[in-house]
């Protein structure tokens, strides 16, 4: 495993973290998360990576189980904050009420005193920046929260928070936005404002919901019980489930077999090329899943490697800087 500094702060993290967005409290059962959880720490991931809205608040409860008993100075966990988690209408947003109570509930599920990375799972229109910012800077002086990130701001949003984060006296240090060799929309405004004001990318979806593995074949149906059957999963994976880029995700074997690398470890090692970017988020139903993508860790691909996967997918590549994962 390698390690990269999250932000411009003393945080360390591994550079492929684990995330259980789609897994854990949900699409398998607890003893297979568990034994996910325990290939990623076989392999030096430190980085676990969840949030309160996934599977129900499920997903932190199942990944506090997991980690319980290991040393708690050894892990990054990371949480977020935003999506409705119960029926009431302070129940959601990033309001102080719920930033605070959802902080609470999330320590209490993963069984820790601290999160060491707390993030706004999305930007919160209808809160004033200050009093989100606020909330998070008396959780971090409380020592329950060590360092405030994001998820999926854009680039003007990213700036702000970070300035009134350094008037309030904490650290702005991390974006998590989806980012793959398919989406790009973060390279030409996110990581230029993100490098400027001391903020790194830790990318979701790094695989493409899976298509980057190449187990989708144009003209056929998805495996059965693969993401692309997942109809929360769905959301986010129908735009590459097209014939062309099916087809173009296929052409690409060929850089990955020259570089002895999976597909998946061709798609991580993509992401980690750029400078910008902290940590790929990997998720797994199965140990070997997480015992193939570290193999991307340290892998370091050349500048003839990327102008060939540039030439690969053409224009099947997303790059519009409007478009984000806001839903």
């Amino acid at each position: 495993m390698e390690y990269r500094r999250l932000g411009r702060s003393g945080l360390t993290i591994s550079e492929i973290a684990y995330g259980n967005w789609l897994t854990h409290g949900g699409q398998v059962e607890e003893d297979a998360a568990q034994a996910c959880v325990r290939a990623a720490l076989d392999a030096g991931i430190t980085t676990f990576d969840t949030a309160d809205v996934y599977a129900g608040t499920r997903a932190e409860s199942v990944l506090g189980r997991a980690l319980a008993g290991q040393r708690r100075e050894g892990l990054e966990i990371f949480t977020k904050v935003y999506w409705p988690t119960g029926p009431g209408p302070n129940d959601r947003g990033l309001g102080r009420k719920h930033v605070t109570e959802s902080c609470e509930a999330s320590l209490r599920r993963l069984q820790t005193d601290h999160i060491d990375l707390y993030q706004a799972h999305r930007y919160d229109e209808t809160v004033p920046l200050e009093e989100t910012m606020t909330a998070f800077a008396d959780l971090v002086r409380a020592g329950k929260v060590l360092y405030i990130g994001v998820s999926e701001w854009r680039a003007d949003e990213i700036a702000a928070g970070a300035a009134l984060a350094r008037e309030l006296g904490i650290q702005l240090i991390s974006n998590q936005p989806q980012y793959s060799m398919l989406w790009r929309v973060i390279e030409d405004e996110i990581v230029p404002t993100s490098e400027r004001e001391g903020v790194s990318q830790i990318v979701w979806s790094p695989l493409a919901q899976g298509v980057l593995t190449g187990k989708y074949l144009p003209g056929e149906q998805p495996p059965a019980g693969s993401r692309a059957t997942d109809p929360e999963a769905g959301r986010f994976i129908r735009r590459f489930m097209t014939d062309d880029v099916l087809a173009r995700v296929q052409d690409l074997r060929p850089v990955a077999d020259d570089l002895g690398l999976s597909m998946a470890q061709l798609a991580v090692a993509w992401v980690l090329r750029n400078e910008n970017v902290a940590a790929a988020i990997i998720g797994a139903t199965r140990p070997e899943q997480v015992h193939d993508n570290v193999k991307a860790a340290g892998v370091r691909l050349d500048d003839d490697v990327m102008a060939r996967i540039d030439e690969v997918l053409g224009d099947v590549v997303e790059r519009d800087p409007a478009k984000t994962a806001r839903g």
